[in-house]
């Protein structure tokens, strides 16, 4: 039996329509950059909001301290490390360059004077959201390299959000934008690649 969404899909027919479904809304010209995010939980978290609103991959950035290799998080997890991929970088310049060669724009989140409130961002273009470490937040490098920050418009007296929250609510509102765009109604890989990947899915 393989548990998806919380179900049993023993079946290889039903197994392999979910696949199909599921891989038919994936997102490529989406995705997350992680900056040195410490706590597996929280990663864990930010990989299942990806997984809900279609993100294909998300790329993890580790320059300032050690990668936590993730091996907890089980629970927030729920499996979802299988379903979304992860790409490694050791630098913001190498993590950044092939998304610039394939026409993304990059928001670093981050409370500054010229950020843009998340709503007025159009995210339905090729673009990543880069959320940063728990403490020390988005570094300067990543920021000054990104093409602008952004902020989630708060009316309370705490002016920050958990970081898997502040992701889960930035991934929410591309959802909501792409959505109401039509662009879940279209694959976004060749029938090629598609093919491959249903077959690789079925056998994790």
């Amino acid at each position: 039996m393989t548990e998806i969404d919380g179900r049993d899909y023993g079946r290889t027919a039903e197994r392999e329509e979910r696949i199909r479904r599921v891989l038919a809304m994936r997102q490529t010209d989406l995705t997350v950059i992680l900056e040195n995010i410490h706590d597996p939980h929280n990663a864990f978290a930010i990989m299942r909001s990806a997984d809900a609103v279609g993100l294909h991959e998300v790329q993890l950035v580790y320059n300032t301290s050690e990668y936590p290799g993730y091996k907890g998080g089980k629970k927030s997890s729920a499996g979802t490390k299988k379903w979304v991929g992860r790409n490694m970088f050791n630098s913001i310049a190498d993590c950044y360059k092939p998304l610039r060669e394939k026409g993304f724009k990059i928001y670093a989140s981050r409370l500054d004077p010229e950020a843009k409130p998340l709503y007025d961002l159009d995210l339905t273009q090729p673009c990543a959201l880069l959320m940063g470490n728990e403490h020390a937040g988005a570094s300067d490098e990543a920021c000054d390299l990104a093409d602008g920050t952004y902020y989630i418009p708060m009316v309370g007296m705490v002016q920050s959000l958990n970081v898997s929250v502040a992701c889960a609510v930035s991934l929410y509102e591309a959802f909501r934008q792409r959505r109401a765009k039509g662009m879940y109604q279209t694959k976004s890989f060749t029938d090629e690649e598609f093919e491959s990947l249903v077959g690789k899915w079925l056998i994790k």
